[in-house]
């Protein structure tokens, strides 16, 4: 897992600079990535997209999370940072 890019893509996501964080996470094969990457279409309002990635992440599922930016924080806490 590449901590720092994920890191980085939550902050343009905080940010409102989803396509940013979308180019980041689209390159990367881990399960956090993934999860990011689902929020990205979460927040985009491409539900189906956004339902692919919760799943190719194995950590949550699209209606666990009514605030996308709630869900980015707590991303960000696990992630240690």
């Amino acid at each position: 897992m590449n901590k720092d890019l994920c890191i980085k893509a939550i902050n343009h996501l905080l940010k409102n600079q989803w396509d940013e964080a979308h180019h980041i996470v689209q390159d990367l094969d881990d399960s956090y990535a993934a999860w990011i990457h689902a929020v990205v279409h979460k927040i985009e309002g491409d539900v189906s997209n956004s339902r692919y990635w919760y799943n190719r992440s194995g950590l949550e599922v699209f209606e666990s999370f009514s605030d996308p930016m709630d869900e980015l924080g707590l991303i960000k806490d696990k992630l240690g940072n």
